[in-house]
């Protein structure tokens, strides 16, 4: 009888414990100098690509150009984006002349990029339990 009582409460806790645990480790390549910082963006909605700006679920990092490796951990498996840019005079945005980046950018999947940004789908990566490793090389139009 008491096993009986027990099996609804255990029922409860195996529901309510969190799935898997994920981490993406970003690497971040061909950065022409380590002047700056670089601002790397993660997000699982393609609604809010490339800049993830508006998603409450997305998640931020900013590291020193010097040492642009970051690392992305806490999440729930599934695909997502990574995108970021090198902010070489630190002014917390992508500098830009005539529409055209300034300053260096990059995607995981590394995309050739020829007009505007790539499709969610060009860009997204499985991420499963563990660590997933992106790498990411910048690109400089300017």
């Amino acid at each position: 009888m008491t096993r009986l009582c027990l099996l609804p409460t255990l029922l409860l806790l195996v529901a309510a414990a969190p799935g898997p645990q994920a981490t993406v480790d970003v690497d971040v390549d061909h950065l022409r100098n380590a002047r700056g910082l670089v601002h790397v963006c993660i997000t699982r909605n393609p609604k809010h690509f490339p800049d993830c700006r508006g998603d409450p679920q997305a998640l931020r990092q900013t590291a020193r150009a010097s040492d642009a490796h970051l690392r992305f951990s806490g999440l729930q498996p599934g695909r997502y984006a990574v995108t970021l840019f090198h902010d070489e005079n630190a002014n917390q945005k992508l500098d830009k002349l005539m529409g055209i980046p300034r300053e260096g950018f990059g995607f995981s999947r590394n995309p050739v990029i020829r007009f505007g940004p790539p499709k969610f789908s060009a860009v997204d990566i499985e991420v499963g339990p563990g660590i997933t490793r992106a790498q990411v090389r910048v690109q400089y139009l300017l």
